[in-house]
């Protein structure tokens, strides 16, 4: 287990101490977890990708063509790209947890990227500590309700 992930899960254990019971119900953690963030982040704030997003994989690993990768970075997100994120989505999942509204620096363009994908450009800030939990967040959320 990663420092990373041990002080992002000291955290996240912060977060949520005292406030449930039964950690378990996983829409209801996420619920909660996204309260406290839309309560402590401070926005807008600027975000990239962790490492390469999904569709990313094909172009990076695979034998996708470098021409036909920058071609569709003009249109996808990539984790290369520099956010703004303005909002918290409504949209969230049990796999991927929360995700925001964010607008590509670069172009201007909208899209909707789960928070566990990203990581804070400005280290400075004060709420980076907040932002060090996201990425770990879904996976701790999943970890308690297996226990």
């Amino acid at each position: 287990m990663s420092n990373g992930f041990k002080k992002s899960e000291e955290r996240i254990e912060q977060i949520f101490k005292n406030s449930f019971e039964d950690t378990s119900r996983r829409i209801e953690t996420l619920l909660f977890y996204k309260s406290y963030l839309e309560s402590n982040l401070k926005l807008p704030l600027h975000i990239t990708g962790i490492e390469d997003f999904k569709w990313e994989e094909y172009y990076i690993f695979g034998p996708g063509e470098k021409e036909e990768y920058e071609t569709l970075k003009k249109t996808r997100p990539s984790y290369t790209d520099i956010f703004n994120m303005t909002s918290f989505d409504s949209y969230y999942d049990e796999e991927y947890g929360l995700f925001a509204k964010v607008t590509r620096i670069s172009d201007k363009k909208r899209f909707k990227l789960p928070l566990a994908d990203m990581t804070a450009v400005d280290k400075n800030r004060w709420n980076i500590s907040y932002l060090k939990t996201i990425p770990y967040g879904s996976l701790i959320i999943r970890r308690m309700s297996d226990l």
